[in-house]
């Protein structure tokens, strides 16, 4: 194990390894929680099959990153990739869920593509930094708005006679409807409140695993409060875990991939779909690496450098990026949203992890909790809710490298951000920043500035706009 893993050449030893396993399972384990709860919220997609496959693409990916690239970095499905997967593929785009699973699967094949090939610098390159930053600020209010909307901290007030009910039974209303403040007379609300403060808590002492704790601890208090039924629960069910086979693979059943290229009027949104999530699990991952890879030393600048100037595996670096590709398009298989490199794994580096028998010891923990299915599904949303809320708060530092007092910038991040938010629509609020950015550099008339993948990625998303405003 020593050598396999070098750890006396990374200065390293088991005990260490171990110990920042577990701090860093125990930091992103409220995925085993929150992935299911968001993902469940479509119709027909089981809480049980779900969780299984948040277990198995978590421990698989996992292992794929510490066997063959041997650093200490450990994959889940992102909490921004499972949002867009039920409220842009599916409530906005009208993908079904298995369908939807196309799309992973074949981003995760484009993933790979790039990442063996020149193409991928040339995408990092195309699209400047301060957009890159205001994707992920926009994501992180995107996941926070769901937070605030599963923690029941929110009604919706709409004009009588001002709306219009769909066969489906949703109802379409117009601007007249307006969010405001749940009044917090209502014990779904109160224990939403409870867990968040109760992570901002252990979040501000510094307490490892804090989300973690925060979740178990707002179930305990949901049991007394009558919000979690404890009454049909089993805590060991080895027969739950048949219940992958409601997910995996239903991405190749005809209701996935034929259903979805046997419509020619989906093709160009199947293309917007899959570019939106490319972008945003891309630079998801190499934004983790390159941020706890230069701090912790595992990633070097000629690791960097040789990302952007040759083809292959020529370091840690390039077998990282190819691991999370594998197991991003691997996820689409098993039944989930798109499964990447968490940031999270900061926490296990910061005790020490710098090898793959990190990753080892964190896909262990997650295979543990397999037969525990049936348990976890007692979990109700305003437990889970509060996570949403910090992990929205964590990812809008990035908006801080927006320079706010140049327009040229501040349009298009501003815009990006508010209308992710606001439209509910991760790739659409990629969309309006893309589209803004062209049309300020074209104002100002440094049109040539722009990079021709923007550009063209940018007349994509309008000729979708274009498209969905005529079959209006």
């Amino acid at each position: 194990m020593k050598d396999f893993f070098k750890l006396k050449e990374n200065k390293t030893n088991v005990s260490t390894e171990i110990l920042a396993g577990l701090t860093t399972f125990f930091t992103m384990a409220y995925v085993i929680f929150v992935n299911p709860a968001i993902l469940s919220l479509n119709p027909g997609m089981p809480w049980q099959g779900i969780f299984i496959a948040t277990i198995l693409a978590s421990a698989f990916g996992t292992l794929i990153m510490s066997l063959y690239a041997n650093v200490p970095f450990a994959l889940a499905p992102g909490m921004g990739a499972n949002a867009f997967f039920t409220f842009t593929l599916c409530k906005q785009m009208g993908f079904s869920w298995h369908e939807a699973l196309v799309v992973v699967f074949i981003c995760g094949l484009f993933i790979i593509m790039i990442t063996v090939t020149k193409l991928r610098k040339t995408i990092i390159q195309a699209i400047p930094d301060f957009l890159k930053d205001s994707i992920s600020g926009g994501i992180g209010m995107f996941i926070a708005y769901i937070g605030f909307k599963n923690a029941s901290f929110l009604t919706f007030l709409s004009d009588v006679g001002r709306y219009n009910i769909l066969e489906n039974g949703n109802v379409i209303t117009d601007s007249s409807a307006l969010p405001a403040l749940a009044i917090f007379n209502n014990l779904h609300a109160l224990l939403g409140l409870i867990g968040l403060i109760l992570m901002v808590a252990l979040i501000i002492k510094k307490v490892k695993g804090a989300i973690f704790i925060g979740i178990i601890g707002a179930i305990l208090i949901g049991i007394p409060m009558g919000v979690v039924d404890t009454s049909k629960v089993k805590f060991f069910d080895l027969g739950s875990l048949v219940a992958i086979k409601d997910v995996a693979f239903a991405a190749f059943d005809n209701a996935g991939i034929g259903s979805l290229f046997s419509d020619i009027n989906k093709i160009i949104l199947t293309a917007t779909a899959i570019l939106a999530l490319l972008l945003s699990v891309t630079f998801d991952a190499i934004c983790t690496f390159i941020g706890t890879g230069r701090i912790s030393g595992i990633f070097d600048t000629k690791n960097e450098n040789n990302l952007m100037q040759k083809k292959g595996f020529n370091s840690k670096f390039e077998k990282a990026l190819f691991s999370d590709g594998i197991a991003s398009a691997i996820s689409g298989l098993f039944g989930t949203s798109s499964v990447t490199t968490y940031v999270e794994s900061a926490s296990g580096i910061s005790v020490g992890g710098r090898t793959g028998l990190t990753g080892l010891i964190v896909a262990i923990m997650f295979l543990l909790c397999l037969p525990f299915g049936n348990l976890f599904s007692i979990v109700p949303p305003e437990a889970t809710a509060p996570a949403l809320i910090i992990v929205g708060v964590l990812m809008m530092a990035s908006i801080m490298k927006v320079n706010w007092t140049d327009y040229e910038q501040a349009f298009p991040a501003f815009l990006t951000i508010s209308v992710m938010a606001f439209a509910f629509n991760i790739s659409y609020g990629i969309a309006a920043g893309f589209i803004f950015y062209c049309i300020v550099k074209l104002v100002r008339g440094k049109i040539k500035e722009v990079h021709p993948i923007l550009a063209g990625t940018s007349l994509l998303f309008l000729t979708n706009f274009i498209i969905i405003a005529f079959r209006g």
